[in-house]
């Protein structure tokens, strides 16, 4: 018969045995992710989604800022997925639009609605620093940028717009916005003149002179006439007295 040393002995082995051993929890089941939450829709959601909407679809360049000119209030409710869909787009970009909103809320329609807003298209356009006289060339040195609304200021030139391909049409004086009336393309075959005609068929190549009979710039059809046939023909401006003719 075990005294009761031994039972001690035997016991304090199994506990040591026990907590030298990792405990091995069973497998939890794999969790499931959380719902996304459900969240209202903000006035400030609205005017965003509906400025990228109106960017988007007029292919607009600059920053456009829009304002509501009536109180809008959201959808009392809240939802884990919001789309915003404009159903009717104006004509074209104006100052004041009205367009036609469809708000869904988890696929369901939340919200239809009509407004009208109040939109500013900023964007940097071309002022002169320097007078220009009539015929100069368009030189980016001279002039300055401003911050414009380019849908009041219509006709005003951006600054994207302009290279030495341009002159002014005419006088410009220091410290003015430019638009496109002051610019045109400056003419690379002018009246008058003869230029080089190139005609391309494949491998084949044939050059001749012609007179040009119209002003042109780079880009555009103008009509040479053959001085020896007198015949008129089209040809497409390529570069300066340079014209091309397609088959």
């Amino acid at each position: 018969m075990k005294t009761s040393t031994q039972i001690f002995r035997f016991l304090a082995l199994i506990a040591t045995a026990l907590l030298a051993s990792p405990v091995q929890l069973p497998a939890a089941d794999d969790e499931v992710a959380p719902a996304s939450a459900a969240t209202p829709f903000t006035r400030e959601q609205f005017l965003s989604g509906l400025t990228r909407a109106l960017t988007t679809h007029f292919n607009l360049e600059g920053e456009l800022q829009i304002e509501l000119l009536r109180v809008w209030a959201p959808p009392a409710r809240t939802a884990a997925v919001w789309d915003l869909n404009v159903l009717d787009f104006p004509v074209a970009p104006a100052s004041s639009m009205m367009v036609r909103c469809r708000l869904m809320a988890d696929g369901a329609v939340a919200l239809d609605t009509t407004l009208v807003v109040k939109a500013q298209l900023w964007r940097d356009a071309w002022a002169s620093r320097v007078p220009f006289a009539l015929g100069a060339l368009f030189d980016v040195t001279a002039l300055e940028t401003r911050r414009v609304d380019l849908l009041r200021e219509r006709d005003v030139l951006p600054a994207s717009v302009g290279d030495r391909t341009y002159v002014f049409s005419r006088a410009i004086p220091a410290g003015r916005l430019l638009t496109w009336r002051d610019v045109t393309r400056r003419p690379l075959v002018k009246k008058g003149e003869l230029v080089e005609v190139s005609a391309h068929e494949g491998p084949l190549q044939i050059t001749m002179k012609a007179l040009a009979m119209e002003n042109g710039a780079q880009g555009e059809t103008v009509t040479v006439r053959n001085p020896e046939s007198r015949k008129n023909f089209t040809a497409l401006v390529i570069d300066e007295n340079r014209v091309q003719v397609r088959f």
